[in-house]
């Protein structure tokens, strides 16, 4: 499943690179009841359909960082019954957070339905920013990642914990 998951973005940013980048702007999930904008830096990347449907965005580090490490925001939708059902979604994916290699929680989540932690990807370690809310019937979860350090600079990681942070006001 990793290596799958590997492949898929490998093959979407080539892709992206190949057939010119697709500015994300105004997206709409879940049948139109989960809507949002992002920075018009920001890459989609990849698109998924169906249940659970997803939205990968790259955030581009301008830096050498930037070739080898690619730093992403995801977006994930899932029609859900009830709250039962939200905390299950939740407990699945911070389930498959625990395994990844290196995992470490950073601090005490900030808020509830929230994880902060650092981990590897391909021998790189990333910080991961999760949020979770349950809104008309869906479950959502907002990923953000990026290599914990980037040659591109502090305020480079700003900007990216910026823009994440503005995502998720927007999908409270």
């Amino acid at each position: 499943m990793k290596l799958l998951r590997s492949a898929t973005l490998a093959i979407a940013l080539a892709t992206s690179m190949l057939t010119g980048a697709v500015h994300a702007a105004d997206v709409s999930m879940g049948d139109g009841n989960i809507t949002f904008a992002t920075p018009d830096s920001w890459l989609a990347i990849m698109q998924t359909q169906g249940e659970p449907e997803a939205q990968v965005f790259q955030v581009p580090d301008p830096s050498p960082t930037g070739k080898n490490s690619l730093a992403r925001v995801t977006v994930t939708v899932q029609h859900v019954p009830d709250i039962s059902s939200f905390h299950q979604f939740m407990a699945e994916a911070t389930a498959k957070a625990l395994v990844l290699p290196g995992y470490k929680a950073v601090t005490a989540p900030p808020e509830p339905n929230s994880n902060l932690y650092t981990a590897q990807e391909n021998g790189v370690q990333f910080s991961y920013t999760e949020h979770y809310w349950f809104k008309r019937g869906y479950a959502i979860q907002l990923r953000c990642m990026r290599p914990s350090q980037s040659q591109a600079g502090a305020a480079w990681k700003a900007e990216f914990d910026k823009g994440c942070a503005a995502l998720a006001v927007q999908l409270k």
